[in-house]
């Protein structure tokens, strides 16, 4: 049976603890409803612009909306269909997550026939390529991978979806199990076409499936979109190892795809922070408070820790004059959003209840 190789290193560690302190922060903000929504259709916008566009889909970020609306768009047919169908497979991943059964090739193919609904023949939509194919360079025709023989692909999916679903194998943290799946689907090379759509679609079904779906408000998609060459080099680092596949080293694969879940969790908590921390004040006050970005800083490291004395303020603001930083509490009492305790420079400040 199929068993990956890898080692738990340093990066991937912390890239891990960022994970984990993201999602926190995350799943337990108290953000108004109108907020859920934007942050959730945001990121299905992104993910479905991202997606096809890595893939070679010419529509803009614009026109990808207008299509997701329903709104009537001027460009080639395969294109919008493109975005119509990653769009339908977002919604199809919400239904397989929700089976109680482990993951199975029919997951997989339902995945692919979404992805491919009306632009390849539908006798090849869902279904394992018969024939061998090559991956070559655009423009110097080089061949640059040469996916497994096609009488080995059932095998070699069935050997690793064995492998995902044994209880020992769930060990081993979501997003690392995500970034496997990711490595060796993309390895294997399932289909004919649409095959990278289908495989991170899979890999983002790990994450949904395993308590990491963070509110569906981030998109991989669009990280790896914006440098593909470091996604591509990710790739390389494993691959010019040679061999089998079950031989190599994922070690420098699962260091870039965890990396990558970090970065994007972590500027999703940091929007996150900092809208929660304005509805509070605006369920407070009833309205909303326009405050400088010193302001907000003082606000959110008094949400997060409850209490602050001058010291803690001024090591937040280290570039900041004890006088200006004065000057912004004063601001913020008289907004009524903070509350002052004690009147020597021992005095404490507290957000106003």
């Amino acid at each position: 049976m199929y068993a990956p190789r890898f080692t738990i290193t340093n990066n991937i560690l912390r890239s891990v603890g960022r994970i984990e302190a993201s999602k926190e922060v995350i799943e337990n903000a108290p953000l108004v409803p109108d907020y859920v929504k934007e942050f959730k259709s945001d990121a299905i916008v992104r993910t479905v612009y991202h997606g096809t566009q890595i893939e070679g889909n010419d529509l803009t970020l614009f026109q990808t909306k207008q299509v997701l609306e329903g709104q009537t768009v001027t460009a080639l047919e395969r294109d919008i269909q493109e975005v119509i169908n990653y769009r339908n497979v977002v919604s199809l991943l919400d239904e397989l997550s929700a089976k109680r059964a482990g993951y199975e090739l029919e997951d997989l193919l339902e995945i692919h026939k979404f992805t491919v609904d009306k632009i390849i023949d539908s006798s090849r939509a869902g279904v394992l390529r018969t024939t061998q194919v090559v991956i070559r360079e655009e423009g110097t025709g080089k061949v640059i991978f040469t996916p497994p023989p096609a009488v080995e692909v059932p095998y070699l999916i069935n050997d690793f979806l064995s492998w995902l679903n044994l209880s020992e194998s769930k060990d081993i943290h979501p997003v690392i199990r995500a970034g496997i799946a990711h490595y060796v689907l993309v390895t294997i090379h399932p289909f004919v076409e649409g095959n990278g759509r289908t495989v991170r679609a899979f890999s983002t079904l790990v994450m949904i499936k395993e308590g990491y779906d963070v509110k569906r408000f981030f998109s991989i998609e669009e990280h790896l979109d914006r440098d593909l060459a470091a996604y591509y080099e990710a790739f390389f680092k494993v691959d010019s190892q040679g061999g089998e596949i079950s031989t190599r080293d994922l070690t420098p694969w699962l260091e870039y795809f965890v990396d990558v879940v970090a970065i994007e969790l972590n500027k999703i908590k940091e929007k996150v922070r900092r809208l929660s921390v304005d509805s509070r004040m605006r369920l407070k006050i009833g309205e909303q408070v326009a405050l400088s970005a010193r302001q907000m800083k003082l606000v959110e490291y008094l949400s997060e820790h409850g209490k602050a004395m001058m010291r803690d303020l001024k090591d937040i603001l280290p570039m900041i004059s004890e006088d200006t930083i004065l000057r912004d509490l004063k601001d913020l009492l008289n907004k009524n959003i903070i509350e002052k305790e004690g009147s020597t420079k021992a005095a404490r400040y507290v957000l106003k209840h």
